[in-house]
């Protein structure tokens, strides 16, 4: 073993392999010995042994392969061999790639009159789903556990009879078991808030909301004002029509009613006594105000930073954490999938949502619609999202060179909204010509109760390393308006490097991807060699998290799957501290190959998507046959 590791080492040597973390050298391995080492000492899900036909099975059924090889640059004396644009790399995302829905994997459905108490089915013989109870479950897949997490938390689970744990609170005769201690002691508790109500979307979808203080607003814009009054209009009365089909003489007199009336109508419904706020608009001086002062913040991380893995990062000692970026005429459509982004867990105690939108009248309706209908402490505009369909649009960096737009969507948010308005950006759009000092100036002046900077141009994306120069010089400019800095922190002493720039925060992205106990590390002044059971078991958390977020029946199971895999695809960068040669990891590092102190370890550290599906299977249970999942980065920076 020795022998080998000595060879390894002195062919790395010889390579001098550039970019990669340095590990001791008797951990370090080969490619062909890695996966060989892998293969041979995986134990199935059940603890069985995999052969090799199960072997060639699975890899059909997930149907990936390992990343490619990072393409090296070519020379220009060597000349265009690859028939591509000189100087072009391969890099970004798989943008072709299948989106499997999970509903793909139920071969039966069990209708959902059966699984609440059998009751009566309202589609009678026109439903596609099944109602006999044997028939279902002489069919259903195996239970993938003994005990049920939605069971023994709220003690019942609302997915009865379709729960993959079903046996846990089944009874023989297929009844559903409740414990009525559990109930009665979560009786009350909303763990999750921000759903979007049925009543809410259906005015949505009929364009029957009225956005009354983001009409005063638009009203004042130059070029706005008619256009804005008719659509205030045609909004108002398509109200009032769902309201009151009766026609026109009822609304005559309702508006000849509301000039007769002296008391100000209040802007939202209320309940209790009408007070001062419910009609005068608040100061930003009387605004609900947040304490953004030395924080740790969790970015809004689009696909990964859901809510189950928010829970995970606020257990380990995460401070503000913020939803997923939602686009501002998805929420105002009433379209359920991006209103599930703005969901808030009861542990999330400092809690903001992000929004994309490239024009002041979406965006400001869209400010006035969270505002009135969500429980959020801060509203983030995303001006930082470098990619195309955001940028081309003019949203995202785009809005970094429309400064007029840029103004009038901060100023008319500020306008509708309650609580503090935040802004993340970047240095700028061209890799050599930063701006954001230029606007952070501005924003001082919009009323912006918060500025977080990316170290990076969109043209870099995330190569290079952040510069954290640029970053204490619009520190210094901000002031008094908070500054959060951003980019490249994987360590506690990433972060104390960062704290010293005079930056009044920290937000992370990535690190939290690659090691979300990161921030007990920051607060604790230390680094984690954080054992390889452990890290199962916050993949364990998650994986019950997801089940009480997502459902716990097929659908739920293989959804929360696909979120892990994705996390997995970030995770696996993760180096242990015990491994390595020169603390800490460096984010912009590549993780040679290497075997882990037990097998586990080692699994956990391969780059190959059959292996994280593996780890998956760990959790929950054996993959459906027709499973298939293709990573979102392509991730060919490793080798």
């Amino acid at each position: 073993m020795e022998k080998a590791a000595e060879e390894t080492v002195e062919k790395r040597t010889d390579v001098a392999v550039k970019g990669e973390s340095a590990l001791k050298p008797q951990f370090l391995s080969t490619k062909e010995k890695f996966h060989g080492f892998v293969d041979s000492g995986w134990q199935g899900p059940k603890g069985e042994k995999a052969s090799d036909s199960d072997k060639v099975e699975e890899t059909n059924a997930t149907s990936v392969e390992e990343p490619e090889t990072k393409k090296q640059k070519l020379d220009p004396e060597e000349g265009n061999k690859g028939g591509k644009p000189e100087g072009k790399r391969i890099r970004g995302q798989n943008k072709s790639r299948p989106h499997t829905k999970p509903t793909a994997y139920d071969e039966k459905r069990l209708c959902l009159s059966v699984i609440q108490d059998n009751r009566e089915c309202p589609f009678g013989d026109n439903c596609h789903f099944h109602h006999d109870v044997a028939e279902y479950m002489a069919s259903k897949p195996a239970d993938i556990g003994e005990s049920c997490y939605l069971y023994d938390t709220f003690g019942k689970c609302g997915y009865g009879l379709s729960c993959r744990f079903a046996k846990a609170h089944t009874t023989p005769d297929f009844k559903t078991m409740l414990n009525a201690e559990l109930i009665k002691a979560n009786e009350g508790r909303t763990p999750v808030k921000n759903s979007l109500a049925k009543e809410l979307q259906n005015r949505l979808r009929k364009r029957a909301v009225t956005f009354k203080k983001s009409a005063e607003y638009l009203k004042t814009l130059p070029n706005n004002k008619d256009k804005i009054e008719q659509q205030g209009n045609g909004d108002a009365r398509a109200a009032e029509v769902s309201a009151n089909p009766t026609g026109g003489e009822q609304h005559a007199s309702s508006e000849a009613e509301a000039q007769a009336s002296p008391v100000k109508q209040p802007p939202v419904k209320t309940v209790g006594p009408l007070t001062d706020v419910d009609v005068i608009k608040l100061r930003p001086c009387e605004k609900k105000q947040v304490d953004f002062q030395d924080k740790l913040y969790l970015a809004p991380l689009t696909t990964c930073g859901n809510l189950p893995f928010r829970r995970l990062c606020k257990r380990f000692g995460a401070d503000i954490t913020c939803g997923e970026m939602a686009m501002c005429t998805n929420l105002l459509q009433g379209q359920q999938s991006e209103w599930a982004l703005l969901k808030r867990h009861e542990s999330e105690d400092v809690f903001g949502v992000q929004v994309e939108g490239c024009f002041p009248d979406t965006m400001t309706r869209c400010a006035e619609l969270i505002n009135n209908n969500i429980e959020v402490d801060f509203v983030d505009i995303n001006s930082g999202c470098p990619i195309d369909l955001v940028y081309k649009k003019g949203g995202g960096c785009g809005l970094m060179t429309r400064t007029r737009k840029f103004e009038q969507i901060i100023k008319g948010m500020n306008y509708v909204l309650d609580v503090p308005l935040t802004v993340k950006i970047r240095t700028g759009v061209q890799e050599k010509c930063n701006i954001a000092h230029k606007l952070i100036t501005e924003m001082k002046k919009w009323d912006v109760s918060m500025i977080t900077l990316h170290g990076r141009s969109r043209e870099q994306r995330y190569t290079k390393l952040a510069d954290w120069d640029y970053i204490n010089t619009c520190s210094k400019l901000a002031s008094p308006v908070p500054l959060f800095g951003n980019g490249d922190i994987l360590s506690y002493e990433d972060a104390m490097k960062a704290r010293e720039t005079g930056v009044s925060g920290i937000m992370i992205a990535r690190g939290a991807l690659i090691k979300p106990w990161i921030f007990t590390e920051i607060k604790e002044n230390r680094h984690w060699d954080i054992s390889s059971s452990e890290r199962l078991d916050v993949l364990r958390d998650f994986s019950n998290f997801g089940l009480e977020h997502w459902g716990s029946d097929t659908r739920g199971v293989e959804k929360t799957r696909t979120f892990m895999l994705e996390w997995l695809s970030f995770m696996c960068r993760y180096i242990p501290v015990g491994l390595l040669e020169r603390v800490p990891q460096k984010i912009n590092e590549r993780p040679p190959f290497y075997l882990g102190r037990n097998y586990l370890e080692s699994l956990m550290a391969s780059q190959h998507v059959g292996d994280w599906v593996r780890i998956s299977e760990m959790l929950l249970g054996p993959v459906p046959k027709n499973f298939n999942f293709l990573p979102k980065h392509k991730a060919n920076a490793y080798k």
